[in-house]
């Protein structure tokens, strides 16, 4: 079964984030959807053929948290955009963040921080709900770092080619850009 790309288009135009860069982006997004695929094909002929035993097979189940995590991250990440950027402080999810974190104040400076910090990744407020708490993780790569049993729930992009077309190295003005085009309703969705 072939994953087919989202079309994000309806993201075009929103401020803070230009055409080009958005273009682009999308594009990348849709090359890990192709490779997610064309990894699972493979390995479905590989094991068809009996080489699930070779080093071949090894390399592309390694591959493959790569290019499936790449297409859902941005996926995540491009379905939490769209919105404009206010959450509801008296809904579910800011009453949990509270929980978690003291206040939503508390939340977002840690989040923002974490986002800032030298390195490429992602940033995710996961919910953890056997701790029943939400938890900013850096992720470094896309297949390494997720913590088991947590849902995502936002999810930022702060390997360059989010950014730095229409910021170059200032992240921090990225991510101000990004929070102002969260789509908190869709964010809350997400909450077990």
């Amino acid at each position: 079964m072939a994953y087919t790309p989202q079309d994000y288009g309806n993201l075009l135009g929103m401020s803070g984030f230009g055409e080009t860069l958005l273009n682009n982006h999308f594009t990348l997004y849709q090359g890990y959807v192709t490779n997610t695929s064309k990894v699972l094909d493979k390995l479905e002929e590989m094991l068809r053929d009996g080489k699930e035993g070779t080093p071949e097979y090894a390399e592309l189940k390694r591959r493959l948290g790569w290019e499936f995590n790449g297409m859902r991250l941005h996926e995540y990440y491009f379905e939490n955009l769209g919105g404009g950027g206010r959450i509801d402080k008296e809904g579910r999810l800011a009453r949990k963040i509270s929980e978690s974190f003291g206040s939503y104040e508390a939340w977002e400076r840690d989040f923002r921080a974490t986002a800032a910090m030298r390195g490429i990744g992602w940033v995710v407020a996961y919910e953890d709900a056997i701790g029943e708490k939400i938890v900013n993780f850096w992720i470094n790569e896309h297949d390494v770092s997720h913590p088991i049993g947590c849902t995502p729930l936002l999810v930022i992009d702060v390997f360059e080619h989010a950014f730095i077309l229409d910021y170059g190295l200032k992240r921090a003005d990225y991510i101000e850009a990004f929070f102002e085009n969260i789509d908190w309703g869709r964010v809350e969705g997400r909450l077990t």
